[in-house]
């Protein structure tokens, strides 16, 4: 069975163990989708097993993964892939994504770690994508990180993360918050930033909460509510590239379903308004 995509207005949570109670007893329509990482989930049984199918069964099913390692220079990993491939067949998974970093060297490193922006860095993790979707037999999306020691740059970022969508024909999960994050962190404009990305390669957003260390200090946690600027940046980027399925990360710290609800409810106003706005502004 092939998935339908998703409607670009939909909003979904992250399928998180901590949460799994809460989803299985929220009400239908509560969120569109929900959003898992493979790694996690694979070979899994018992009563988690059985949460996932169930959750599954009721609503579509997203994949994040975590540990492919694409700017890495170890080999990918057959076996890992091949069984990445049964589980998104399994679940009947539209979009897979990754992260644009590497995650393991002698041994995994439990951390998003960046590439540098150079030229080769594009032509190699370019080649492991193009090899990833061949392996799982789909097109897959790629998402921006958040860094904080920055490798060897002979390109900026933003044309370092077009320059690999180009070379690896795939597609682009924007992260906003990481765009906020990163341009507090290193100095650079993030509706610049934002304006710089592909429309056409945008398949999902996601968005997440961070913690503010310092001023020019914000570190990606996922463990805290979606902030105001966050909030601001998503709604630029659904006017500058329209509304695409957006996903509330929230990693820890969880609170009551209730507030999490609130904000997919806040993601789907964002889209209703842009919606809404879209027409006045292509007329006016």
């Amino acid at each position: 069975m092939t998935a339908l995509p998703l409607p670009h207005a939909s909003a979904g949570l992250g399928l998180r163990r901590g949460l799994l109670d809460d989803l299985l007893a929220a009400p239908a329509g509560a969120f569109d989708f929900l959003e898992c990482a493979p790694d996690n989930w694979i070979g899994v049984g018992g009563r988690y097993g059985e949460a996932l199918a169930t959750l599954s069964s009721r609503h579509p099913l997203t994949c994040h993964g975590l540990s492919l390692s694409l700017g890495g220079v170890a080999p990918l990993d057959d076996t890992f892939l091949a069984r990445t491939r049964r589980f998104l067949d399994q679940h009947d998974v539209g979009l897979y994504s990754e992260h644009l970093s590497y995650c393991a060297d002698d041994g995994h490193l439990y951390d998003l770690m960046p590439i540098p922006f150079t030229e080769e860095a594009v032509r190699h993790v370019a080649a492991r994508i193009r090899q990833t979707q061949d392996t799982l037999g789909r097109r897959i999306a790629v998402e921006n990180v958040s860094y904080y020691a920055a490798p060897y740059q002979a390109m900026d970022e933003a044309d370092f993360v077009n320059a690999v969508l180009a070379e690896a024909d795939c597609d682009l999960l924007l992260d906003v918050n990481n765009i906020h994050v990163n341009a507090i962190n290193h100095g650079y404009d993030a509706r610049a930033f934002l304006a710089r990305m592909p429309s056409s390669r945008i398949v999902s957003y996601h968005i997440a909460g961070h913690y503010d260390e310092a001023d020019d200090l914000k570190v990606d946690t996922h463990g805290a509510p979606v902030k105001d600027d966050v909030w601001a940046l998503l709604e630029a980027a659904y006017r500058q590239h329209g509304v695409r399925p957006t996903l509330l990360e929230r990693d820890f710290n969880f609170p009551p379903i209730a507030e999490l609800l609130d904000e997919v409810r806040r993601i789907r106003l964002a889209q209703q308004a842009t919606a809404t706005a879209t027409p006045k502004t292509r007329h006016g």
